[in-house]
């Protein structure tokens, strides 16, 4: 009597539970539907592109089949060098034996003897890590910018639009921002004596190259014709800046370490910082997508980038100007500024996502990198106040 009961209860649990069970059998069939549409919409180009191949003779398969290649080829290639950061290290400046470099001479500089009595003098820290921060951009690593794929973008629309393929390109840019600044005031005031001498040509030669279009190809519309790609140029300014340190090491180029110009190179920087922090500040205020804000990860990791390389430039200033920071008592304040950007290195989300600011789901990294930005500013800034007193 008891199991026919419990027979009823459970016929009469299932028979209230059947619509249920059908509403939501048949919601996940109309999502699969809608998926397998989708793909189908999708995969119809190709499928109809391929029945046409299929139908065609040699003479048209065989140079459809090489080109096809030929993009497998290429599209593997950029897929592989935007995903991979060949030399990456938030603390490259280790390698560096800042401690054992004496401070640029030169013209006005300190001298010593060398093998045979030969005199020498020091190298610039500031060149050789400049020259080594293109190197990493350029020949570590490909110019993801212009490389003919990332140019061509995905069915016309930039990477930059996307979510895909354009992190290292943005940060590779941040980095060459800091590289442009840096030849700039190599050429203006540190290698030259008090502004008055004369330029010199291998720094002028290494900035004109730093200034090329970041995405130039070996053929171009505007103006059309056959080019010379970006990586040359920027190759070729390494190649300058280290010439120009074997000069300071014979005592036949300038390196004026003066607190003056010391005064300019950081106000420059922290101009160009500022300059980036406004670019945070206008993304994060205006758009709140959150994961889905695309272009929010190309202005995080410019700015990362941009940190990236004013780190080892700033680390190699402490260098080339010891006696300046020494005589200011510069030193604790000068590691508060590296401190800080070696806070923000470590800040590497694997999703850039822009949220409110005042958000609890989805957080907001540019207000967070921007931030540290400033705080690197603000450091600069001080360090500025103190030598100019």
């Amino acid at each position: 009597m008891v199991t026919a009961q419990r027979s009823r209860r459970l016929r009469v649990n299932e028979t209230m539970l059947d619509p249920i069970v059908n509403f939501f059998t048949r919601i996940f069939q109309a999502i699969g539907r809608g998926i397998g549409l989708v793909i189908a919409w999708i995969c119809w180009p190709f499928l109809a592109a391929g029945r046409w191949y299929a139908r065609r003779g040699w003479l048209i398969k065989g140079p459809i089949g090489i080109i096809l290649l030929v993009l497998v080829g290429l599209y593997g290639y950029f897929f592989l060098e935007t995903q991979r950061w060949t030399g990456f290290d938030t603390n490259y400046v280790a390698a560096y034996n800042f401690t054992g470099m004496r401070a640029a001479g030169g013209e006005g500089g300190e001298a010593g003897a060398g093998e045979g009595g030969t005199r020498t003098c020091g190298r610039s820290a500031i060149t050789e890590v400049t020259a080594d921060l293109i190197d990493f951009n350029v020949d570590e690593n490909a110019w993801i910018s212009s490389m003919i794929l990332y140019k061509l973008g995905l069915f016309g629309v930039p990477w930059d639009n996307t979510p895909f393929f354009d992190n290292k390109a943005s940060f590779q840019r941040g980095v060459n921002q800091a590289i442009r600044r840096t030849t700039v005031e190599l050429v203006d005031t540190l290698g030259r004596v008090r502004g008055t001498s004369q330029v010199d040509s291998g720094l002028q030669d290494a900035r004109g190259a730093m200034q090329i279009d970041e995405y130039t190809w070996y053929f171009g519309l505007n103006p059309f014709g056959f080019k010379t790609p970006t990586p040359a140029f920027y190759r070729a300014a390494a190649r300058d800046l280290r010439a120009f340190n074997d000069r300071l090491e014979t005592c036949t180029a300038v390196f004026d370490a003066r607190a003056d110009n010391l005064i300019q190179f950081i106000d420059r920087i922290a101009n160009d910082i500022g300059s980036t922090s406004a670019i945070l500040r206008e993304r994060s205020e205006n758009y709140n997508g959150g994961w889905f804000d695309f272009r929010a990860d190309d202005r995080y990791w410019f700015a990362y980038g941009q940190l990236y390389g004013y780190y080892g430039i700033l680390t190699a200033a402490r260098t080339d100007f010891a006696d300046v920071i020494a005589q200011r008592g510069l030193a604790t304040l000068w590691q508060a500024t590296e401190d800080q950007i070696t806070s923000a290195l470590r800040l590497q989300p694997a999703i850039i996502s822009n949220g409110r600011e005042d958000g609890w789901i989805m957080p907001s990294h540019l207000a967070t990198m921007g931030f540290y930005v400033l705080r690197v500013r603000s450091n600069l800034v001080e360090l500025r106040l103190v030598l100019d007193r």
